[in-house]
């Protein structure tokens, strides 16, 4: 029966180019998305209060609108007719939702940094961008990873609703071979293990160079 299901009839190519499609929208959108997060994060806390009140608002109205709804409002709506391709504005859309998620993270890190360290270092003659990237940086970094990567897992598990918008991803490819099948069960099972590697595969990741950075600083 997996054999039916997973390989047969070339099954296998065909989940592959899901899980590709899947991987391509998560990759971009995590750049694109990382990006944006740091700028308007730097936008929620300038002294500027127009630019920090206008950070806040799009990180309440991002992060409180379902990303569903957020992708049919663009590809139904702003995007209607444009031409763009379906995975494009799933990448934008991906994009600005993780950057709402990102920007409070950053904004939390740095909040949650050691001033003291940083006040000393200046008192030791580091310039403001010498202080911030040898004292804040590091403390940034390790602050904000194990939720970072719980941030990359959600997208990955967001992109799953691409389907509503004719993007064959992996969640797509599964239902369609589970309708063609007729076993739900095993095919839906085989989707969420593919799901769940993927994830694990990121969270073994950051815990390597989490021990590769331990044994620099040991050595």
């Amino acid at each position: 029966m997996i054999y039916e299901i997973f390989i047969k009839n070339d099954a296998w190519l065909t989940i592959l180019k899901g899980l590709l499609v899947t991987v391509e929208i998560s990759t971009f959108s995590l750049l694109c998305g990382t990006i944006i997060g740091v700028g308007i994060c730097f936008g929620r806390m300038s002294n500027f209060k127009v630019l920090s009140i206008l950070a806040q608002i799009y990180i309440s109205i991002v992060r409180g609108s379902p990303v569903l709804m957020l992708l049919m409002l663009l590809f139904y709506g702003m995007f209607a007719g444009s031409g763009l391709s379906p995975v494009f504005v799933a990448v934008v859309t991906f994009s600005l939702h993780t950057a709402a998620y990102v920007a409070e993270l950053f904004r939390s890190s740095i909040m949650a940094t050691d001033k003291g360290q940083v006040e000393a270092a200046r008192t030791l003659g580091f310039s403001k961008w010498q202080a911030f990237r040898f004292v804040t940086l590091p403390q940034i970094t390790h602050i904000a990873k194990p939720v970072y990567q719980s941030t990359i897992v959600n997208l990955i598990q967001w992109t799953s609703v691409v389907g509503y918008v004719t993007i064959t991803d992996l969640t797509r490819v599964i239902n369609n071979i589970a309708s063609r099948t007729m076993q739900p069960m095993i095919t839906i099972i085989g989707g969420l293990l593919i799901y769940l590697i993927i994830s694990y595969a990121i969270y073994g990741i950051f815990a390597l160079t989490e021990r590769r950075g331990i044994k620099n600083v040991n050595n």
